[in-house]
């Protein structure tokens, strides 16, 4: 078994501009992620524009619905904002691509102290081996089918939606 780890930005990839005193994109942590998780599955990274997901557009989405399309991998792990991360995660499901899909992403970016994203890799990277063919949300210790989740963001967490 193989693993593609795809990056597509979000607060996990961000980068703190002191001078400027405030976040932004340069060169994905994934590299340097990847390094430190020692992870002894074989993994592929491929980058995609590194974008916050507020900024993400229709393009964005089916250019990640395409990197996962032509992946030769099964698993795959997503980088992701969380801000927009259903929706991504919407077009995703919809599409009959037959491979296990873990979106994750993180509340405090991987450069600040405190982070959540080492986690969220990790974690993501796991239940990405176990769980049956589907998309799914993985996020600080909870796993989600693409289409029971909800970002609580007065909580800063996921959740699923209440029931009617």
């Amino acid at each position: 078994m193989s693993l593609r780890i795809i990056a597509t930005g979000g607060t996990f990839d961000k980068h703190y501009d002191e001078i400027a005193g405030k976040l932004g994109f340069a060169a994905s942590h994934l590299p340097e992620v990847i390094a430190r998780a020692r992870l002894t599955i074989e993994a592929e990274l491929e980058e995609l524009p590194l974008l916050d997901s507020l900024d993400m557009q229709d393009i964005d989405r089916q250019r990640v619905l395409a990197a996962c399309s032509r992946a030769p991998e099964d698993a795959i792990v997503i980088i992701h904002g969380t801000d927009t991360m259903q929706d991504t995660a919407r077009v995703l499901g919809a599409a009959p691509l037959g491979k296990t899909i873990i979106l994750t992403g993180a509340m405090i970016p991987y450069s600040i102290q405190g982070s959540d994203a080492q986690f969220n890799f990790g974690f993501a990277c796991g239940v990405a081996q176990v769980l049956p063919h589907g998309v799914y949300v993985a996020m600080n210790g909870r796993v989600f089918p693409w289409d029971q989740v909800q970002k609580n963001r007065s909580a800063g967490i996921f959740e699923a939606p209440p029931q009617d």
